[in-house]
């Protein structure tokens, strides 16, 4: 498809404003709704159905999440720089819409069902660009809104077209894979159905450790950590970069060997999600759902190492939204949002950073303790309740806002959940 001419971005402007302008401002209007679309099209993605027994578990849904943030943002490039973005070449489709897609094969998630939910997301996109035009002078600019649908046609036919080529390439992949058999074989063991564990060369009568590795060395760094602590491994490959691993011995893994092994190896680029200990074949599933649960947190903030002790209450919330948005109704929207609400923000993560110690948390943030104690009592009367009655539902809330904002904020890290 050939680009606007100047004339027709003329014309497109009424005489009033170029094309490039209007694609640019309703851009910028999307971009202020980007959470409302970015919600709008997760709950869209529900309505099609997520299915446990399909494949679609917790790390499923996860994936899900991020690659909706990544395609949304993709789109809103895709409406502020116009058809030419397509003529030019547009760049490769983001990274976690990638390895859902691969992820997507390896659960053996039916394509068809994927396109469904980038279809709906499409149309969903549409949909807001459709209500910004009947609140604008966009609406009667025919030849602009002409562009903008026709940019976001072939938005959705590249996007569609290199997810299933990304599909079809881990399909095939795993296909002439030796460990597939076995992998069928984990995911019918850890769904409870009837398998001859003696089929799975590893010992389950055992204490087990479960872990998700993801990364480009995912499967070399949980081979050398069963080595390194003299452990039986079983793994499963879930994608290029995800494996699924359970470290198996007849005593007690101490987690100060795992960060030790992990530091000395160097993993670099590998992030580990690991649950707590579990005996026998029922330890050896709640092990692993519990990797699954601390992973949801690891998606979210990349570091090299995800204990599920240390962000149980945490997991749950990001497993249940309803729970997550009240907590942040509860008890964030009373410390407000403007330079009190951030010093109260800041001051609560240093206060549980040091272990509810007014003192200790007064130390990092450089003012004396009867000023962080005042700013206690203050945050007790906006909550309309005592700390210490509410102290890790309101740990929790920071540490949701922390993650949906995209990075840890100013302040002292908190202190481990469990």
């Amino acid at each position: 498809m050939a680009p606007a001419s100047a004339k027709t971005r003329a014309a497109a402007g009424g005489g009033a404003a170029s094309l490039d302008s209007i694609r640019a401002a309703l851009a910028e209007r999307l971009q202020a709704r980007r959470s409302e679309l970015e919600e709008a099209v997760i709950a869209r993605f529900r309505d099609v159905g997520f299915d446990p027994a399909a494949g679609e578990d917790f790390e499923y849904i996860a994936g899900a999440r991020a690659a909706v943030a990544e395609a949304v943002d993709y789109g809103l490039v895709a409406i502020e720089q116009g058809e030419e973005w397509f003529v030019s070449g547009p760049p490769p489709i983001p990274p976690a819409a990638v390895a859902q897609a691969r992820r997507a094969a390896a659960h053996g998630v039916s394509l068809e069902r994927v396109l469904l939910r980038y279809n709906a997301g499409h149309t969903l996109l549409e949909d807001f660009v459709m209500q910004e035009a009947e609140h604008s002078d966009f609406s009667s600019n025919r030849i602009a809104l002409r562009h903008v649908l026709r940019a976001l046609g072939g938005l959705l036919d590249h996007f569609t077209s290199s997810i299933a080529n990304e599909y079809q390439d881990e399909a095939q992949r795993m296909a002439h894979s030796p460990e597939l058999r076995r992998n069928e074989r984990v995911q019918r063991l850890l769904a409870g159905a009837p398998v001859d564990a003696a089929e799975i060369d590893y010992e389950f009568d055992a204490e087990h450790l479960g872990l998700i590795a993801m990364g480009a060395r995912a499967g070399e760094t949980a081979r050398s950590l069963a080595a390194g602590l003299g452990c039986e491994l079983l793994s499963v490959s879930r994608s290029k970069e995800t494996v699924w691993a359970w470290l198996g011995s007849q005593r007690k893994i101490a987690f100060a060997d795992i960060e030790r092994l992990l530091s000395a190896k160097e993993a670099a680029g590998v992030s580990i999600a690991i649950g707590g200990a579990g005996r026998g074949i029922e330890g050896w599933r709640l092990t692993h759902r519990q990797a699954q649960a601390a992973m949801l947190v690891a998606l979210r903030r990349p570091q090299p190492l995800t204990r599920y002790a240390d962000v149980a209450l945490l997991a749950t919330a990001l497993r249940d939204d309803t729970l997550a948005q009240s907590l942040e109704e509860i008890y964030l929207f009373p410390l407000g949002s403007e330079k009190d609400g951030a010093v109260s923000r800041q001051t609560l993560r240093a206060y549980f950073a040091a272990g509810r110690n007014a003192a200790t948390a007064a130390a990092a943030l450089g003012v004396d303790r009867h000023t962080v104690e005042r700013r206690l009592h203050a945050i007790e009367t906006r909550l309309g309740r005592l700390l210490h009655t509410c102290h890790a539902e309101l740990e929790v809330a920071l540490r949701l806002e922390e993650l949906r904002d995209g990075a840890d904020t100013a302040g002292a890290q908190s202190a481990p959940l469990s």
